[in-house]
């Protein structure tokens, strides 16, 4: 696995994978050990935005199919995303990592609002930058608010950590036969529904030309060797 040479990367994780060993919340030996990771890929040199989901407090859709109005449950997953990124930034600069969170959903007495031109600042200045909230509507999944926010920040690549190596035929944690993919196209993606992240995300990566890397952020390291073309990871770009 080839990537091409990056500046600046959009790192999407899901809330998931702050819960670590609980069935709910933040660990924060888990948000320490994710944002070791990001401290390492920093130290390569690399400029760094990240975009956390909020599946661990509340997932939007999941209240909705309970009965709730959808775009109040999403309201309430964006903010679950806001808990989530405070929580990361809290780990970085304990790292000694300088770290700003920017919300979709304004809220000055925690963090600042998205504004590009001082994102792109924080970024020239070694600081990592956290987008929280979404886009700032309902509707529209944290994939989608992590694939508009690397067009917007003009990112080489946006790197999805999962608890998976890549991007199989199948859901390899119930089908041991299924087959990992090396690269695929952004057609092929859509085409066969492979559920990389949701197809809005897909189609605006491709518009824009992001490569999307999908790789196991849980293995300690892991988001290190991906970067520097030795982990193992599935690409999705290109042409069919």
């Amino acid at each position: 696995m080839a990537l091409p040479g990056m500046k600046r990367i959009l790192l999407k994780l899901s809330g998931e994978a702050l819960m670590g060993p609980t069935p709910f919340g933040i660990d924060p030996a888990t948000v320490a050990s994710m944002a070791a990771e990001v401290k390492e890929a920093k130290d390569r040199g690399l400029e760094i935005c990240l975009v956390i989901g909020g599946g661990n407090i509340f997932r939007g859709m999941a209240g909705a199919a309970k009965g709730m109005d959808r775009a109040q449950a999403d309201y309430m997953g964006m903010l679950a995303t806001v808990m989530n990124a405070l929580a990361m930034q809290n780990a970085l600069e304990q790292l000694g990592v300088q770290t700003r969170v920017q919300s979709a959903i304004e809220m000055d007495k925690v963090c600042e609002p998205v504004i590009r031109r001082r994102a792109e600042r924080h970024l020239e200045k070694g600081r990592v930058v956290i987008f929280a909230a979404g886009v700032g509507a309902p509707y529209f999944t944290t994939d989608s608010g992590a694939a508009l926010r690397a067009a917007e920040m003009k990112c080489d690549a946006l790197l999805k950590g999962t608890s998976v190596d890549g991007v199989y035929n199948a859901d390899p944690k119930q089908d041991p036969s299924a087959v990992r993919y090396d690269s695929l196209s952004y057609d092929r993606v859509l085409a066969d529904n492979l559920k990389v992240m949701d197809a809005s995300a897909v189609a605006l990566c491709r518009d824009n030309n992001i490569p999307i890397v999908v790789f196991n952020i849980r293995e300690a390291g892991n988001l290190a060797r991906v970067l520097a073309g030795e982990g193992v990871a599935t690409v999705v770009g290109g042409a069919a």
